[in-house]
């Protein structure tokens, strides 16, 4: 099954005239959303996420602790119950549910919370993680820089970083040889996840994208439900 793509982000490639270029701009930072009435108050925040999103000075780039009152408890990372006929290392995407899973033998996965393609920019169907990169350059398609000029100062890349775009690491999305331009990777900005926010990259805390990355190895398949 190929993947495909619903007929309003058919509209917009047609205007672009190429999916490649317009899917790549999906990975690019948008800014956060205000804070929610409805945030997670401090004090009901478990030991073990406080532990689990703690900062991490030990990477190239020190990654902050995660501010937990952004993000839902739902949405943090844990061993569930996923009975699949997937085979196990597979990794699958539910966009309904805002969730992303590592398949492990016994019926379970590793489960992670996600931002995902915003309306018009979804994808779904079969891929494979061609490969990953830890601190990965970014650099922002030509038409993306058309819509955003100030991004034109990335047009030869983007450093690695903690404010780039694809975070701490990076997996690249392939279908058979072909380089898709999709993308999971990582973000510092807890409050996208669980949102509709990308043009079709897949979104996933800095520290989840570090766990998932210690797990995934290259040439795994990749399953994006629809």
């Amino acid at each position: 099954m190929k993947l495909t793509v619903n007929p309003d982000r058919r509209a917009v490639l047609a205007s672009l005239g190429s999916l490649l270029t317009l899917s790549m701009a999906g990975c690019a930072a948008v800014p956060p959303p205000p804070r929610r009435p409805d945030e997670v108050p401090p004090t009901s925040i478990p030991d073990h996420a406080r532990l689990m999103y703690r900062a991490m000075p030990e990477e190239r780039f020190p990654i902050p602790a995660v501010d937990l009152t952004k993000l839902e408890p739902r949405f943090y990372r844990q061993v569930v119950d996923y009975p699949t006929s997937e085979k196990p290392g597979t990794v699958i995407v539910d966009p309904a549910q805002r969730h992303l899973y590592h398949v492990q033998d016994g019926g379970t996965a590793m489960r992670y919370g996600v931002g995902i393609g915003k309306a018009g920019f979804e994808w779904s169907g079969r891929a494979h993680i061609a490969y990953g990169r830890e601190w990965p350059v970014w650099t922002p398609p030509e038409s993306m820089i058309a819509r955003q000029p100030e991004l034109a100062r990335w047009r030869q890349g983007q450093p690695p970083g903690i404010d780039n775009a694809l975070g701490a690491r990076a997996f690249y999305v392939h279908e058979g040889n072909r380089d898709t331009l999709y993308r999971l990777h990582g973000t510092s900005h807890p409050e996208t996840i669980g949102k509709a926010v990308s043009s079709g990259c897949v979104r996933l805390l800095n520290q989840d994208i570090v766990d998932l990355y210690q797990r995934v190895r290259f040439g795994s398949p990749l399953v994006v439900l629809a």
